[in-house]
């Protein structure tokens, strides 16, 4: 890929900057231990992915009650009621979740050639949270709050554009999920990298299966930095 005509990187971040399997999974695991529910790591992110991609589908809702929903859906679909405090604590703990190791790194060194955009499926307050584990400020940042709707919407693409004020072959999106990024933005005509981070694993883990095409694959964002350096 010839990085030259790109002049902002845009990027997910829970999944692709974020380690949000680790979160997902360090809030669930607990919840369902104490109810007795047994189930492997990717049967508890898979449930997951599906109960919020349908919630992300239907009308909107913050994120913060959209990952308390998903608590009690999980709990309806296990035949277990989870507790208030049980409800709350996976949004709770979103603040908590840690970059990837590569992260921070990669955002400095691409921040010295590039303008940095963040398009996320988040409240603007839970982002200001987890702005301060990324350590790089953005220069643009479009939430599912500002957008009001979640990707894969296209709308929260748009959104971004507008911000961004860039011709759309200025822009190189970079995410983790098929389904949430890399097939919308493809269909918006905009360069793609998947960063796989998964590579390893069985599944699509906590983003629904989705088939994209994207314009170059990595397995993290070190892989891309060197890249593009």
């Amino acid at each position: 890929m010839d990085f030259s005509p790109f002049q902002c990187l845009t990027f997910d971040c829970y999944g692709t900057l974020i380690d949000w399997e680790s979160g997902i999974l360090g809030a669930l695991r607990p919840i369902l231990a104490a109810h007795r529910r047994n189930l492997s790591d990717n049967g508890i992110l898979e449930l997951y992915a599906a109960i919020e991609s349908e919630l992300e589908a239907g009308p909107y809702m913050p994120y913060r009650q959209i990952l308390e929903l998903a608590v009690v859906k999980m709990g309806a679909r296990l035949v277990f009621s989870p507790t208030v405090e049980e409800v709350r604590s996976l949004a709770e703990s979103l603040k908590t979740w840690q970059p990837f190791p590569d992260t921070v790194a990669a955002l400095r060194q691409l921040k010295t050639r590039h303008k940095l955009a963040l398009i996320s499926n988040t409240d603007d307050d839970l982002f200001a949270e987890t702005a301060r584990s990324l350590q790089v400020p953005f220069d643009h940042v479009i939430t599912a709050q500002q957008a009001r709707s979640y990707k894969p919407s296209a709308n929260n693409f748009r959104l971004a554009l507008e911000r961004i004020g860039l011709p759309s072959n200025r822009i190189l999106h970079v995410a983790q999920s098929l389904y949430h990024d890399i097939l919308p933005a493809k269909e918006l005509g905009l360069a793609t990298v998947w960063v796989n981070r998964r590579a390893s694993k069985k599944g699509a883990g906590a983003t629904p299966p989705a088939h994209a095409q994207a314009d170059l694959v990595v397995p993290d964002l070190a892989g891309l930095t060197a890249l593009i350096n």
